[in-house]
């Protein structure tokens, strides 16, 4: 018995004016035969289901953000160099906000999101000894992070970032590295790794601090992008 294909999967897509609304379309059909000797089978025709997603009307990656990944896409095209991206707090804005930009591939080598410290057993080549010590970010941490998914990768660069976004503190809070709007950054590069650290200044926010957590996360996107131009162009010190 010859078994037919099912239909294609067919997509639409619509742009109303004040929001981008993508509405896709899939019709699944199923199929029955007539009869025990039936040579072909016939699709019983199946309600479309229509799901529509209404995405919001702030621009991603946000303006600041974007116009650092472009300073820095840049300058790495003109070199012929690559980076790769070892962040915690900043959950995927750097390596997104490269990646949004047309012709990422020639300069963009991969990322990893280390939030936990599972994760940097799993992925970071952490011990349980380090995790155990562990205190909050600090450059020297980062440093680390960079400097082993690079070795991995094999990058030109690699930007290591972790921070404390917030809402409240982090650990104990007895730490400045354990408050709100503290972040810990690194690039590492053949010439050595450089480290820095600094506040973004962003400690307060609405009821449930989202808002402030959120705004912490794309500055430290920021923060760690444009410590990258400046040592690509020679401007950071080790």
């Amino acid at each position: 018995m010859r078994a037919l294909a099912p239909s294609p999967r067919i997509l639409y897509l619509a742009v109303p004016i004040n929001s981008i609304c993508f509405n896709y379309t899939i019709s699944t059909p199923k199929y029955h035969h007539s009869t025990p000797t039936s040579q072909s089978l016939k699709p019983i025709t199946t309600p479309t289901t229509t799901t529509t997603i209404t995405m919001p009307d702030s621009p991603f990656p946000p303006p600041a953000l974007r116009r650092a990944a472009q300073t820095v896409s840049a300058l790495l095209l003109e070199r012929n160099a690559t980076v790769s991206v070892a962040e915690t707090a900043a959950g995927g804005l750097i390596s997104a906000a490269l990646l949004a930009l047309p012709g990422a591939s020639k300069f963009y080598k991969g990322g990893v999101t280390l939030y936990t410290l599972e994760s940097r057993l799993a992925y970071a080549g952490w011990t349980s000894e380090l995790t155990k010590s562990y205190n909050g970010p600090t450059p020297t941490i980062v440093a680390g992070l960079a400097e082993h998914v690079r070795a991995q990768l094999g990058s030109t660069y690699t930007i290591g970032e972790s921070g404390t976004a917030g809402p409240g503190v982090s650990g104990s809070g007895a730490t400045r590295n354990r408050q709100p709007g503290y972040v810990a950054l690194a690039v590492s590069s053949a010439d050595g790794t450089y480290k820095r650290d600094a506040e973004t200044g962003v400690v307060s926010s609405g009821d449930d601090g989202s808002t402030l957590r959120e705004e912490n996360m794309v500055a430290f996107a920021v923060l760690a992008l444009e410590f990258l131009g400046e040592v690509i162009e020679g401007k950071a010190k080790l």
